[in-house]
């Protein structure tokens, strides 16, 4: 059975990165830290040890009709149990391996179309191809 067992972080789309991880530092106590070297400008802000916000750089500000917030995310277990679920309800996902740890990350959406993440360990091995349902 799948679990989730923990929050993982929220992913926000802003031309502001600079203007957001002020914000974020001096409003709620979060420190700018270590970012794996992904291909777009951005930040990461931690709590202690877990980086909770990641800032995702874009060069227009998103208008209030667009995301904003690129997705949401949880760690869990259960990843075999969980893409079989996924494909029993008939719902579409892709799975990408994260370049800082390789951990397994689910990406699917709700019914509302927000993009919601579902990270799983390395450890788990599954087929990590994508569902479209026919």
């Amino acid at each position: 059975m799948m679990s989730i067992i923990d929050f993982d972080h929220i992913n926000i789309r802003t031309a502001n990165v600079t203007a957001m991880t002020s914000f974020y530092a001096e409003v709620l106590g979060l420190e700018e830290g270590w970012r794996p070297d992904f291909s777009f400008p951005g930040a990461w802000l931690y709590l202690a040890d877990r980086p909770l916000i990641h800032l995702r750089g874009v060069d227009i500000t998103p208008r209030a009709t667009e995301v904003r917030i690129e997705h949401f995310a949880f760690r869990a277990t259960g990843l075999n149990v969980f893409l079989m679920g996924l494909r029993e309800r008939r719902l579409a996902y892709n799975v990408s391996v994260s370049p800082s740890n390789n951990n397994r990350m689910v990406n699917v959406y709700d019914p509302d179309n927000n993009h919601v993440e579902i990270q799983f360990d390395a450890s788990e091995t599954s087929d990590l191809s994508a569902y479209t349902p026919t």
